[in-house]
């Protein structure tokens, strides 16, 4: 039941930030949808004892690989899907109490939450590196070569 719940607040979520972002009709539900993917992928990692890291490298991975998948079928940007899905991953919590320690004049649980934070934020921008990098490798465009002639 628990990760029932997370995929339909991971849902609306994206779809909330869609809406800001203005994506509209059937774009706007695929958003949504690939931030339930991320997220339920997210806590059912969590749940079978993945490390926090781990667990943001597989979500980012799926919701990434969901986007590229579902670009080239939209024939949208990858990003129309990818920024909203993200939503639900990022690691908002971190930054709020990475600026709350640094207020209080805790610098040193300042400093290791925002390292935290910002380890978090770097495997979910490698998740969607991978799975960039690996589609573009698979589904190479061809080029069209432009032949000219030349008249003498």
């Amino acid at each position: 039941m628990y990760l029932i719940n997370m995929m339909i607040a991971s849902f609306f979520a994206s779809l909330g930030f869609g809406v800001m972002f203005n994506i509209r009709g059937r774009k706007l539900i695929l958003a949504g949808i690939a931030g339930s993917i991320g997220g339920a992928v997210y806590h059912a990692a969590l749940l079978v004892g993945c490390s926090e890291l781990t667990a943001m490298f597989l979500g980012s991975v799926a919701l990434s690989l969901y986007s590229e998948i579902f670009a080239r079928i939209c024939k949208t940007p990858v990003t129309t899907f990818i920024i909203c899905a993200l939503i639900p991953l990022v690691p908002g919590g971190g930054m709020y109490r990475t600026m709350l320690k640094a207020i209080e004049g805790d610098v040193m649980q300042a400093l290791s939450i925002g390292l935290d934070t910002l380890t978090i934020a770097g495997v979910l921008a490698l998740g969607i590196l991978v799975v960039s990098t690996i589609m573009k490798a698979v589904f190479k465009p061809e080029r069209r070569s432009v032949r000219r002639h030349v008249e003498n």
